[in-house]
């Protein structure tokens, strides 16, 4: 375990350095949610059904996903791994006195937190001094709050699994594009990023309760939003769990069978 927390350690100070790219990206996000922000306006401005969840709400979940977006995005890629399984050098992973499984996971946590601490913050502090409709509002209670760091946690952790499950499947397609462009865009749409779940139709929000995406993002920034009680969140907790539990399961299988096969070429 040690030595898996030194490579995330390492990882996580060598990704803040850069800060140009990090207030490029504050920029950026400040932009998108603005943008986003302005449409959902207008549509509540002209819908006369009763929302599932008020303007306030969805514009609080907006900025969250502009916030923690290194956390929950699944486009994010580390090209790293893929030209190490693409290009034969894996070989060097195998030498190493670890798990390849446990390192490349917390290379990729690593790097998705310390993309989002230099840019959080500048946002957070933003967002909650905007007036309304585009302000951020606090969490109904402390409650919710921790419920919420939790479920964050264990989203992004979920993530991190879904991720290594798309570089491990590099090892039978050989292609990086097409695995990242499938499952981001399924993926994404199905966790909540490009739409709230509640604003989904009936049999859309029925297929994303079956599949894990939801619980990284919709499920943590709802608990947030005061959207989903206390006493629900909690058993939404224990869903998180068993997910990340069969999709860890689930990347240590693929990882050890595909190793099985692995071919290298070269000398």
């Amino acid at each position: 375990m040690r030595m898996y927390l030194s490579v995330a350690k390492l990882r996580f100070v060598t990704n803040l350095q850069y800060r140009t790219a990090a207030f490029a990206g504050i920029v950026t996000q400040l932009f998108f949610g603005f943008i986003f922000i302005m449409v959902y306006v207008a549509f509540y401005s002209r819908s006369s059904a009763v929302p599932p969840m008020s303007l306030q709400e969805v514009v609080t979940y907006i900025w969250l996903q502009q916030m923690f977006l290194g956390l929950i995005a699944l486009y994010f890629r580390d090209p790293d791994i893929f030209e190490l399984i693409t290009g034969g050098n894996i070989a060097y992973e195998l030498c190493r006195p670890c798990g390849l499984y446990g390192f490349w996971f917390a290379k990729v946590l690593a790097t998705r937190v310390s993309g989002v601490v230099l840019r959080c913050f500048p946002v957070l502090l933003i967002v909650l001094l905007l007036p309304e409709p585009y302000g951020m509002s606090l969490p109904p209670g402390i409650g919710a709050f921790l419920l919420f760091l939790l479920s964050l946690l264990l989203g992004l952790l979920m993530v991190c699994a879904i991720s290594l499950l798309i570089y491990i499947s590099i090892f039978w397609t050989m292609s990086p594009a097409g695995s990242i462009l499938m499952v981001a865009a399924a993926g994404e749409f199905l966790a909540g990023m490009i739409l709230p779940i509640p604003l989904m139709p009936g049999w859309m929000q029925q297929l994303a309760n079956l599949l894990p995406f939801r619980w990284t993002v919709d499920f943590p920034f709802r608990v947030y939003t005061g959207n989903i009680p206390i006493d629900e969140a909690l058993g939404g907790l224990l869903i998180q769990l068993f997910w990340l539990a069969l999709l860890i399961g689930l990347g240590l299988l693929l990882i050890s069978r595909a190793l099985r096969r692995v071919v290298v070429q070269g000398g």
